[in-house]
């Protein structure tokens, strides 16, 4: 008899454990299918395929050229898509800088040749760097609203450029390069202030 008691006990607490299984599933989908997080998995898809040289400076530029561009796709994706004025500002803005930062970097790649020693310490620092990105956006609570969500993804979308030019500051050899990565550092905390404010007023 007191095993046939708990039996509508063991199911409820089974069924519960399945909703929320479920609700675990239907939030990562929704994260999934997110415009702006399309972008950064196809940035990931570009920067994992690219060809690594083991020189810090050359795979930072190049890596980094994928980086941006995928910024400012979600940066467009915004102005298309956002309705607040503050965040579309803020994308152009995102657009502007990037853009120029990308003809920097290129400007850099076709006048660099990747110099030895090897330093596969950067590669294996920088990826790690993204997957953690990745990790913090699939865990965010995205919304399906153009301007919070690309808010909180930028934010990580961020702090991955400020510790990928972190690991270049440790690891890179070349001035021009060391100069962009304290700028893009100097620059994107700014931003990620900037962006942390409006999600805390915008909740």
């Amino acid at each position: 008899m007191k095993r046939l008691f708990h039996l509508p006990l063991l199911a409820s607490l089974l069924l519960l454990s399945l909703l929320g299984a479920s609700c675990k599933k239907d939030h990562g989908s929704m994260n999934m299918d997110s415009p702006y997080m399309k972008i950064m998995m196809d940035m990931m898809t570009q920067m994992d395929a690219q060809p690594k040289t083991q020189d810090p400076d050359h795979d930072f530029a190049a890596q980094m050229v994928l980086h941006h561009d995928a910024a400012i796709k979600m940066a467009q994706e915004e102005l298309r898509s956002g309705t607040n004025q503050e965040m579309k500002t803020t994308a152009q803005s995102i657009i502007t800088k990037q853009q120029a930062e990308i003809t920097q970097f290129n400007s850099f790649l076709s006048g660099h040749q990747a110099q030895q020693p090897a330093v596969p310490a950067f590669n294996q620092a920088q990826k790690t760097n993204m997957d953690k990105m990745m990790q913090a956006s699939e865990a965010r609570n995205l919304r399906n609203q153009a301007d919070y969500d690309f808010a909180q993804l930028m934010v990580d979308h961020h702090q991955a450029a400020i510790d990928n030019s972190q690991a270049l500051l440790q690891y890179g050899r070349n001035t021009t390069t060391r100069t962009m990565a304290q700028a893009i550092i100097d620059d994107q905390r700014q931003e990620i202030a900037a962006l942390q404010d409006w999600l805390a007023r915008n909740r």
